[in-house]
Parts: structure tokens; sequence; C-alpha cells
């Protein structure tokens, strides 16, 4: 039986182990995972394994060419789609979130034929997961996954069914004949302008904190790029910003922006000044390294050795000092508040909204609209005004005078 019983200390856990489907009396390949709260949680995870490694198999011993079979359990059809956005070299990251929203799906519905997934099941399925789709880190235990995160699984499983439409395997998406659930939206919070240098000037830890907050609030650009930064990036008073630093799992890498545009973003005087002493702490830093310092990266932010920061530990750390401060925030958002910061307060000032949106890297103005509309103050006074305008304007100089019965 592939799921076993591990009890240490009173503990018990559960965990799955079996040979992988390539395995041999001489080669063995053991596929394991441990750390889950039930027996059923454990079965579960071991079908979905199963079936993601059966197709593995089975796609590298057919190959890559015209004559390879083609899917046809939704498991192999997301196999599929998720091996040629990685041969399309989309973001690490990407795909690894595409994986793990898979990996939600309930084992039944993977090992569907795709001409037999109807509207019905994906409906049923939506439900399931919205009531107990996800698990708690710690106890393991079921727990209910948000709206938002369904409605990104159904877009992923769309968009897979849509492809399979493409290539002739089915006729119709049943994804948009289901009804995922429509996410509650949210409006951009922003900090205040005490907030904002009330958390710049209680920033201790780590030696780069301090700069790190001031050139993150002063770009209102995404965590991976400014950590992406390099000296050679600033320039006139201007940071190119043309890379983003990414994490998956524990491995780091270079990709490009979310939209894959480069973006020249003027800074504030008062950025660039805190940038000459930080150069000078590196420098320091860099020394006793000598030729073993990574001088070819040329990163603003980096390790003493100037190796890349993982960038799940800058959030992580800023998040704590957002909770030592008492600075409320939205879940998981410390960061990209700062971001948002910029945004308002450049709108509240009057900034076009173009300019603000250029300055985000938004693939479109809409985007910027829908996130930060709310705001842009004053357009409904100015509105008012105009029209009042208009109305003077535009009336007669004398009214005439109706009789009086």
């Amino acid at each position: 039986m592939p799921v076993h019983k591990y009890k240490r200390n009173g503990k018990v856990t559960w965990f799955y182990k079996y040979d992988a489907p390539s395995s041999t009396s001489q080669n063995r390949n053991i596929i394991q995972k441990w750390g889950f709260a039930t027996k059923g949680e454990a079965q579960d995870a071991e079908a979905v394994r199963r079936i993601e490694e059966k197709e593995k198999d089975e796609l590298a011993k057919a190959g890559s060419g015209v004559a390879a079979a083609p899917p046809k359990t939704l498991a192999m059809l997301l196999e599929e789609f998720l091996r040629l956005h990685a041969e399309e070299k989309l973001a690490p990251t990407t795909i690894h979130g595409y994986r793990e929203k898979a990996a939600y799906l309930d084992p039944q519905l993977l090992a569907m034929p795709l001409n037999e997934v109807t509207p019905l099941h994906l409906n049923r399925e939506w439900t399931r997961l919205l009531k107990s789709g996800g698990h708690h880190r710690k106890t393991k235990a079921a727990r209910p996954l948000s709206r938002k995160t369904v409605r990104h699984i159904a877009g992923l499983v769309s968009s897979a069914f849509s492809r399979a439409a493409f290539w002739g395997l089915v006729t119709t998406n049943p994804v948009k004949f289901s009804e995922p659930p429509v996410p509650a939206r949210h409006r951009a919070i922003a900090l205040t302008v005490a907030q904002q240098d009330l958390l710049i000037a209680a920033a201790a830890g780590p030696w780069w904190l301090t700069t790190f907050l001031k050139l993150s609030a002063a770009l209102g650009a995404r965590r991976g790029e400014v950590l992406a930064l390099r000296w050679k990036d600033i320039s006139d008073g201007r940071a190119t910003v043309a890379r983003s630093l990414t994490q998956v799992k524990t491995e780091v890498s270079f990709k490009n922006t979310k939209t894959d545009d480069i973006r020249v973003l003027g800074l504030p005087a008062e950025t660039l000044e805190a940038l000459e002493p930080h150069r000078k702490r590196q420098d320091e830093f860099r020394q006793p390294f000598a030729s073993a310092y990574r001088e070819d990266l040329d990163l603003i932010f980096s390790n003493q050795d100037g190796t890349p920061l993982k960038p799940d530990s800058v959030s992580a750390t800023i998040s704590l000092l957002f909770r030592r401060l008492g600075i409320e925030k939205p879940k998981g958002a410390a960061l990209h508040l700062l971001r948002h910061t910029m945004a308002s307060h450049m709108l509240a000032g009057g900034v076009p909204l173009p300019a603000v949106s250029a300055r985000l890297g938004h693939s479109d103005m809409q985007t910027t609209l829908r996130i930060y509309g709310h705001m842009i103050h004053g357009q409904d006074d100015e509105a008012v005004r105009k029209w009042e305008e208009y109305q003077q304007m535009n009336r007669p100089t004398s009214q005439p005078t109706k009789s009086v019965q």
C-alpha cells in the first residue's frame, strides 16, 4: 500500500511512497512525500502525483514529434499545456504557479476523458474547492480556497481547453459554460505620508533595508524589479527597469519584466542621495571576499558576497517591520503596498493617469484605472464646474416671462 502512517513523539503524520513508472529492479526511482494530517489527504495527493508522473513518463517515451499520442484526459492535457509553456520560456514562477493550481484539482476530474468533462462537472469542482479545496500549512486540515484562487484555477483549465479546441481535441471549452466564482473587487489602499516615513525611519536589521524601502517607495516598481537593479541601471538621475528577480522555492533567477517592457523612471534627489552611502557600505562588505565577490552581477541590493537576495526573504523582513510598527496592511502585501502608495500619492497630487500607468509598467491604462480610479480626486468637482460654465455661456440673457393667470 503506497500510503503509510508515521508516529514520532506522540504526533501522527501520513506519507505516500511508491516506485515511479520508469523504475526497474536495477534502477529504482522512489517517489514520496511526507507531512499529511490524515490518511485521506495522503491518498488524494498520492493519486494526483501518480497521474502526473504517469503522464510525464508517457510523454517522455512518446517524444515530442508529430507521432506522439495526443492528450486523452484532463491531466494529460494540462501536462501538455504546461510543457509547451515551459518550451516557450515563460517565467519559472509562472510555470510553478500553474502547477500549484493544477494540483488542487480533484484526481477523479483529472482522470476524466476530455470529451466527457461537462460544465456540471466543473461547477461541482468549483464548489468543492470553495468549501474544502485547500489545506492549512501546519495542520494540513482541509480549508476553503478563496474565490480569487478558484477563479485562477478555472482560468488555467479554460486556457488548456481552449488550446485543446485549437488542436481539434474537443469541440467546445466547457469552462466557458460553467460558473466559476467572481472574486470580490478590492480597492487598492495606500499608506499616508506619515506612515511611509515612519516605516523607512524605523527600518532595522539588514544593512540594505532602509535604502531598499526608499527606492521602492520612489520607483513604485515591483519587488523583483527593484531587486534586479544594477548600479549601471542608475544614470542621470533615472533608473532603467529592464528585468526582474524571481524565486521558485529556494532558487532565484533573472527574467524580463512582467510586460517585457523597459521603463526609464526618474528618481527624486532624496533617493539618489541615499544611494551614495549605500554603495560605500556595500564596498566595505566586498573587500573581505576579494575575487570571490560577485562583481559581475553588479547588484544594488545583494548579500554581502554580491549574490542576489531571495525575494521571499525580503518580503518576510518587511512584513515583520509592519507588524512591529502596528501598521495595518492587506494579507501578504507589505512590499506591494509601497507600490500602491506611490501610485495613489501621484494621482492624488494631480499626476495624469497615463504617466502613472507608464511608471507602474501596466500593460494598459484600464488596469491602472480599475485599481486606482477611486484615488483620482477632484475630477467630479472639475466636471461640475465645467458643466456650470457651459450652462451660463449658453443660457439666453433674458428669459421670457409667463403671465400669471
